[in-house]
């Protein structure tokens, strides 16, 4: 690119850059943050989710790469009615653990416990039926 000074008369000197012929000139996308969620909730949510592997290297005794792949929904547990029905739900994803799961299903039930369901926001001018 090169600088050329532009022909305008003003007090002040601009400088233009035009490309070099045959250059191609870069598309550059715009971005913008159109999602915006509650960052004390987030940063609860992450909490819990590196409790979680740090209690799930624990209970199957491995280092956090080797533990089985599990997914605890947090979503799919509140929207459970009960903490009989999250703490079967949870129970059933650890069936191959031969460690005592007790203790890790009851704290994570009270860890979930009051937090909040993360839906997507809507976007502006979407209405909701």
């Amino acid at each position: 690119m090169a600088a050329v000074t532009s022909p305008e008369t003003s007090t002040q000197p601009r400088v233009y850059f035009q490309t070099p012929p045959g250059a191609e000139v870069p598309v550059q996308k715009q971005g913008r943050v159109t999602v915006k969620y509650d960052r004390k909730e987030l940063r609860k949510r992450l909490n819990l989710e590196e409790w979680i592997v740090g209690q799930l290297t624990q209970l199957y005794d491995c280092e956090e790469d080797e533990v089985p792949e599990l997914e605890i929904d947090v979503d799919e547990l509140l929207d459970l009615p009960t903490d009989a029905d999250r703490a079967r739900k949870v129970k059933g994803l650890l069936v191959d653990c031969f460690k005592p799961t007790e203790d890790f299903v009851t704290a994570l039930l009270e860890r979930v416990r009051g937090m909040q369901k993360l839906s997507t926001p809507q976007k502006k001018g979407d209405v909701t039926p």
